[in-house]
């Protein structure tokens, strides 16, 4: 459970479980943090220490174990209550059984409601392994009820050594500018690494310098170029959730929301990483201009930002960065319609970067 590949970094988490398996675990577990940084593989090493087996638990084989996931957006009262009988069923081969939630963010009311009952009263044998990436939806009586376990986001170095590791053909100004745009999550190096990746991210660079050097300059055109990115994305993830779906014991309706769910979240997710490779470039913009380039996230990239950085841009460039930041909150916390935030956004950059002297 130590083993720094298990999940990296993450000392207190891995202090606090450890903890647990030499003194005793508790009856009911919380681990809430970013996505992407180690929280379900830290889930599942932590259920194969209790049962004894990491392999057949990785492989989600074990008779012991109980894995429940959202179905569409949320996990709903029938998901609990099915959780709930097999709660009362004393363990098959080791000496407790476990229960893993991943995404327990996404409980509805009722069954946030009906899953506190069991935490309240478990069964002895009963350890219950919550995954959530907000503690915000999640009521205060499932709060108190758990042990919390925090997970904070991954420094640059570890996702930099994860990157070389996957893709050692990298150079070192690829694998660092990389990292920087990962920001701390795992989960975007798979997408980085993405034979499709470099063209993508190519893409929305040149939309990000074609804001204040292409005086054709479309804010609906450049905001389609985003959202065909993340339509990419989504087809990707309804291939792979439809195949995955193959192996799964699922009705027809099951089926159907959770590929819908993975094709909303994958074009989320893109949209996401989009407007944060916008934000670091206009950033990167700033830093070198004040003659900081070190600080730069695109540092494979520094012959255009010398090329397009100005001390009489950064006005523009900074109020640029944080217009994409607050769309980028908006966007996470709202249900926003993807493409015309977009080309709101891009109105605003336009205005604010079109007078510079790097315009052309």
């Amino acid at each position: 459970m130590t083993s720094s590949q298990a999940f990296p970094e993450q000392a207190e988490a891995r202090r606090l479980l450890d903890a647990a398996l030499a003194e005793g675990p508790a009856h009911a577990y919380l681990f809430h943090g970013p996505p992407g940084v180690g929280k379900r593989r830290a889930a599942l090493g932590f259920a194969g220490a209790l049962l004894g087996d990491p392999g057949r638990v990785e492989r989600r084989a074990h008779p012991d174990l109980y894995v429940l996931e959202p179905l569409g957006d949320q996990i709903r009262i029938d998901a609990i209550r099915e959780l709930r009988r097999d709660l009362h069923m004393r363990p098959f081969e080791a000496d407790r059984r476990v229960y893993l939630i991943f995404g327990a963010h996404t409980l509805n009311e009722e069954a946030a409601d009906a899953l506190l009952k069991d935490l309240e009263e478990p069964p002895p044998y009963a350890i219950a392994v919550l995954v959530a990436d907000d503690l915000g939806p999640l009521p205060e009586t499932i709060l108190s009820r758990c042990q919390l376990v925090a997970f904070r986001r991954l420094s640059d170095a570890t996702v930099r050594d994860e990157i070389a590791a996957r893709a050692p053909e990298l150079s070192d100004n690829q694998a660092t500018a990389l990292a920087r745009v990962a920001r701390g999550r795992l989960d975007r190096v798979d997408r980085l690494l993405d034979p499709q990746a470099a063209r993508r991210r190519e893409a929305v660079l040149e939309v990000a310098r074609s804001v204040y050097r292409d005086p054709a300059f479309e804010p609906r055109g450049a905001a389609d170029v985003l959202m065909g990115i993340a339509a990419e994305r989504a087809a990707e993830a309804k291939e792979r959730a439809q195949a995955e779906n193959e192996e799964l014991d699922l009705t027809g309706r099951e089926k159907e929301q959770r590929t819908r769910r993975a094709m909303r979240g994958a074009e989320r997710d893109e949209v996401l990483l989009c407007l944060e490779e916008l934000e670091a470039w206009y950033r990167d913009l700033v830093v070198v201009a004040a003659g900081a380039e070190t600080a730069a996230a695109h540092v494979d990239r520094l012959d255009a930002l010398r090329e397009d950085a100005t001390v009489e841009q950064l006005p523009g460039a900074e109020a640029a960065a944080e217009a994409v930041r607050e769309t980028w909150r908006l966007f996470e916390e709202l249900q926003l319609q993807a493409g015309l935030a977009l080309e709101a956004l891009f109105v605003k950059l336009r205005r604010e970067l079109a007078g510079t002297p790097a315009a052309v």
